[in-house]
């Protein structure tokens, strides 16, 4: 987790950092930022439940009292988040600027518009009681969301990081359509001059045909007209393929993009990577893979074949051996000695809470020791340091497992 700086102009720059963190980190299930998240999805779900059935004229009726309260306590909590966002954002952003220009950065990104739009809008409906426009605007606390939901934050990444190709797409579809609506009206006008008998009108037919929409209100009828047609139409396909490919490439780009990030920040706080290179990580990222387990879920099983060596990087497992129970968190590993020595599994590993862990395979872990001396002189002390305080792999369980290999 990358350093908290401290805030700048506050009487209690310790608080706001822990509420940033409490806003803004994205935590474990158990931690109490996930229970922050937890509670302001369940009122986003309530709220907009509340706005669509209270369009319901029946149930208004008889429930509108609590569809009110409803919208008041939405409306509370979004504006009190809100509030504290643009208090803890100061200081926490990569400029070196002021607390204002911290605070003005947030309130005018994508999701401090979003998070504004949340709660004004319906505060001034709230105000004026205007009820049916009330109703209409309770959709809008819907696209918090983005902020909780990781793909749909890479979506909207995407769409920014390819803003200019799409403007360069609506500047094409723009073209198109003036294009076939001039070229229809010249030969439509005289034949249907109450459909065709503009430019703007003829831009309604372009526009539908185009988005392969095709209402059938406004139609050609001459053979020409049914010719610039069908470029119209075969148009049209590619006016939404382009843009549609653009997307779903940057978003493919994006969600790699994100992962990437996520599992660089995780090794990071694995202390065993922590002397390597930004190319020796880089290499090692290639050879993990992510695995979320949890809480009471089985990893492995005592008499297990090693095939796996693990690092936490956020949680805690608890390994069960004859003799004693072994608690590993975060930044720990386990599971190296059973693959040096090629033995079978010596303990049973059981999450004690929701645990994120990076796994290395057999092969890969033999050969990444292999060609990184360094990182093998850490791995084999921290066995022979498990071996003697008989922690993750006691000399007993070591000689039985061995003696139970032999025996077989």
């Amino acid at each position: 987790m990358r350093p908290v700086p401290r805030g700048r102009g506050s009487a209690d720059p310790n608080l706001r950092d822990r509420l940033y963190e409490l806003l803004e980190h994205d935590p474990l299930a158990y931690s109490a930022g996930s229970r922050f998240i937890q509670v302001i999805i369940g009122v986003i779900v309530l709220n907009v439940a509340a706005m669509i059935l209270a369009s319901v004229p029946e149930l208004d009726a008889q429930f509108g009292v609590v569809f009110s309260a409803i919208t008041i306590l939405s409306v509370f909590v979004f504006a009190l988040e809100y509030a504290a966002r643009l208090w803890t954002v100061a200081g926490h952003t990569q400029r070196k600027g002021s607390a204002l220009s911290d605070r003005l950065g947030y309130a005018f990104s994508a999701l401090g518009i979003i998070d504004l739009m949340a709660f004004l809008p319906a505060s001034i409906v709230l105000a004026t009681g205007r009820h049916a426009t009330l109703a209409a605007l309770g959709v809008l606390p819907f696209f918090k969301l983005i902020r909780y939901s990781p793909a749909m934050r890479s979506l909207l990444a995407a769409v920014q990081a390819e803003r200019r190709a799409l403007i360069g797409c609506i500047v094409i579809l723009i073209g198109a359509v003036l294009t076939f609506a001039s070229l229809l009206y010249a030969i439509e006008r005289d034949v249907q001059p109450d459909k065709l008998g503009t430019i703007p009108q003829a831009m309604w037919w372009a526009i539908v045909t185009l988005g392969t929409v095709g209402y059938g209100d406004v139609v050609p009828v001459t053979p020409l007209g049914k010719l610039v047609s069908t470029f119209a139409i075969i148009s049209g396909f590619a006016m939404i393929a382009l843009p549609v490919a653009i997307i779903s490439t940057a978003f493919a780009e994006e969600v790699k993009r994100r992962d990437f990030v996520v599992t660089w920040g995780m090794l990071a706080r694995v202390p065993l990577f922590s002397h390597l290179s930004a190319a020796e990580i880089a290499d090692i990222m290639r050879l993990l893979r992510a695995r979320t387990i949890e809480q009471g879920e089985i990893l492995v099983r005592r008499g297990d074949a090693a095939s796996s060596m693990y690092f936490i990087t956020a949680g805690e497992v608890e390994i069960a051996l004859p003799s004693q129970h072994v608690h590993l968190t975060d930044g720990t590993f386990f599971g190296e000695i059973a693959l040096l020595h090629k033995t079978k599994r010596s303990g049973t590993v059981t999450a004690t809470r929701k645990t994120r862990l990076l796994v290395l395979d057999a092969q890969d872990f033999h050969a990444l020791i292999a060609r990184m001396p360094t990182l093998a002189d850490h791995v084999h002390t921290t066995a022979k340091a498990r071996l003697a305080d008989s922690g993750d792999l006691a000399a007993a369980e070591l000689a039985q497992a061995e003696k139970d290999d032999t025996d077989r």
